[in-house]
């Protein structure tokens, strides 16, 4: 039973990843297509093999989500599973909520509302100072950040290239957006395709197939990366039209100063602070800082505000579903 229980929470654990990368895919190629630096099918593609080279570059993100969020140690193998199990419906459930409404919100906080939720209703304990430092603290000023650093760097682009013939500028720019959204999809896969093996490695380690502590297995590595790249493939032309276009009218300059800050915030809390953030939250702030440098009336802040509400009900929508779906399965724990 509890070896079918694996499967089936990997099974999830993929399906999840699938759904991050058809919803989260517009993160990376949004302001490229829509400033049509590249067409959707070559954007497409690009992201795909840049967000499964990301998976690979390291595992700081999937550790703080196998170790960080729930205390699984001392908890019962049945318990855990069934646990991370309803964690798992409860992201999914949301990604596809918000994916049928356009509405560009976090893979990341679903999942780890998800965990919360299963953890309330299990009586797993929650590593609430962790998710304060790691999750919430990061969740408020990734944004912030990505904001303003993108509107000063836009500020500075303006006055660099003040004097340059507007149409070759456009066209180095649109070139550039190449290299940009490049480096967008491969934090893209640094970030979001670890929040999969971490969730893989709390099963497995549930059942005593690894030991906390030890390095992510190669299969896991693999099997994420290549769900991520998979669901990335597929599009997700919904998002992609609220990111490129609902927000502000893009430009290729705006665009490649958007990606470019968002990558090096993925980065840096990847690498640096080992923190699981958003990266919906990351591109979508940082084309409100490029766009807000034109005007802040140039800013759809109706649409900004249908995000953000979005934003604000993720964590505790994926929890609460995950509760539900949690009480449904406990006949399974007899």
């Amino acid at each position: 039973m509890d070896v079918a229980l694996v499967l089936v929470v990997a099974a999830l654990a993929l399906t999840f990843d699938f759904t991050n990368g058809f919803h989260d895919a517009a993160n990376a190629i949004a302001t490229s297509v829509s400033t049509r630096a590249l067409t959707p099918k070559v954007a497409l593609a690009m992201a795909a093999v840049m967000n499964f080279a990301g998976a690979l570059m390291g595992t700081a993100v999937a550790e703080t989500i196998a170790h960080d969020i729930i205390h699984i140690d001392g908890v019962g193998t049945r318990l855990t599973l069934v646990a991370v199990l309803a964690a798992l419906v409860g992201a999914i459930t949301w990604n596809l909520i918000t994916w049928w409404f356009g509405l560009p919100s976090s893979s990341t906080h679903a999942l780890i509302g998800g965990l919360v939720g299963a953890g309330l209703a299990s009586g797993i304990a929650v590593y609430w100072d962790s998710i304060v430092e790691k999750v919430v603290l990061p969740m408020i000023f990734s944004p912030i950040i990505g904001f303003g650093i993108a509107f000063l760097v836009m500020v500075a682009v303006l006055w660099i290239f003040k004097n340059a013939a507007p149409a070759k500028a456009s066209r180095r720019f649109r070139i550039a957006q190449t290299a940009s959204a490049a480096a967008m999809a491969l934090g893209h896969g640094l970030q979001d395709a670890q929040k999969t093996m971490g969730v893989m490695f709390l099963a497995t380690t549930a059942v005593d197939w690894t030991t906390r502590g030890d390095p992510i297995p190669w299969q896991i590595k693999i099997l994420a990366a290549a769900a991520i790249s998979a669901g990335t493939a597929t599009g997700g032309k919904r998002i992609m039209r609220t990111l490129g276009r609902r927000i502000i009218e893009l430009d290729p300059a705006r665009g490649f100063v958007a990606e470019s800050v968002s990558a090096i915030v993925l980065y840096l809390n990847a690498f640096w602070l080992h923190a699981p953030v958003s990266t919906t939250h990351t591109i979508t702030t940082a084309i409100m800082g490029v766009g807000a440098t034109k005007r802040l009336s140039a800013v759809r802040w109706g649409v900004a505000k249908s995000i953000g509400i979005a934003w604000v009900l993720t964590i505790p929508a994926a929890a609460g579903v995950s509760v539900a779906v949690f009480w449904v399965l406990r006949p399974l724990l007899v």
